[in-house]
């Protein structure tokens, strides 16, 4: 015999049994979406990385030039020429293991925490439940997103850029790569746990910032090419199919590609003054090396223009990364939901 509440069509749930089975059905769903943002967005992550890794060891490479030597590269093709040259094209992808980890832990971060931030959102009654948020709030929660993500992306960025410096400077001796678990292991040895966050200012004001662009832009550039396909519609019924379906691919990616370039530039600087914290030899004390003096320093010696060096080599590797993230995220989610 059914009881009150059994999945028997024939008897009806009660209020009170609906009212469980609904709060019940929260949690799992909540779990799931937490799910779908890590496992999706380490997949996006680690597609975007292999795009723009080469592009990434050219900016590193210019960011962290040394003050008292003359600039080894004249810009970024010279950089490029000269890391092929050296190593060849594959040494442009040398220490990728430990950024393939970083990115998947990245990308999941910020989509992951992109989510809470819009949960807080909503619980906090700024904005009711069922509809868009406002970009303004999309813009907040990206900075939300940036802001805790720094703090997982600092130790791996500053392995990452370690491996990435030359194995040689101008008119220095060679030296053996350097491999992730041996950079690990000196950066515990010489500077201990609190080493691996060097840099974290750096991290912390352009992935709040960047962040900030990055979610924000995504969803400006998306709806004003969705108000600029419905504009164009010649029925009500047609705008209502465009508002349900997703943008087609190409303007997709140029909302993806918007969100990289912006994320990349604004808070170059940043990443910048970071980059050359992060690449201080490992036997070197670091503890009287602040954001401000290394920034301080930059300026004394190259004014404005040192600041966006490898900027523009950044900007580009950063269109078609990002349109490959949010492409692969969004695909990922709406054709493969775990809900």
């Amino acid at each position: 015999m059914a009881t009150e509440g059994s999945l028997n069509p024939e008897v009806p749930v009660s209020a009170a049994a609906s009212s469980r089975m609904t709060m019940d059905l929260k949690p799992r769903k909540a779990v799931l979406e937490a799910l779908e943002d890590i496992t999706y967005g380490s997949i996006a992550g680690v597609v975007g990385k292999y795009i723009e890794y080469p592009f990434d060891t050219v900016k590193v490479r210019l960011q962290s030039q040394p003050d008292h030597l003359p600039l080894r590269y004249k810009g970024p093709l010279d950089c490029f020429r000269q890391s092929i040259r050296a190593d060849g094209f594959l040494g442009l992808y040398r220490g990728i293991s430990a950024p393939l980890v970083g990115a998947a832990l990245e990308t999941s971060s910020l989509f992951f925490f992109e989510g809470v931030g819009r949960e807080v959102i909503y619980s906090s009654g700024l904005s009711p439940r069922g509809i868009d948020l406002p970009l303004s709030s999309l813009w907040l929660t990206g900075a939300f997103s940036g802001a805790f993500t720094s703090f997982i992306l600092t130790p791996i960025e500053l392995v990452k850029c370690k491996i990435q410096v030359p194995e040689t400077e101008v008119g220095g001796k060679a030296r053996t790569p350097l491999k992730p678990l041996q950079v690990i292991k000196d950066v515990y040895r010489h500077q201990g746990l609190r080493g691996f966050w060097h840099g974290q200012l750096g991290t912390l004001i352009r992935e709040a910032g960047g962040c900030a662009a990055w979610f924000g832009s995504k969803e400006t550039t998306t709806r004003l090419l969705r108000d600029f396909n419905e504009k164009r519609a010649n029925s009500e019924e047609e705008r209502a199919q465009m508002r349900a379906a997703p943008l087609p691919l190409w303007q997709q990616a140029v909302a993806g590609a918007s969100a990289g370039m912006a994320y990349n530039f604004l808070f170059f600087p940043a990443d910048t003054i970071k980059s050359r914290m992060q690449t201080t030899p490992i036997s070197e004390s670091t503890k009287h090396s602040t954001f401000v003096k290394e920034g301080a320093a930059l300026w004394k010696q190259a004014g404005l223009k040192g600041f966006y060096r490898g900027c523009g080599v950044t900007v580009l590797r950063s269109a078609p990364s990002s349109a490959f993230i949010f492409m692969v995220y969004d695909g990922l989610k709406k054709y493969l939901p775990m809900q």
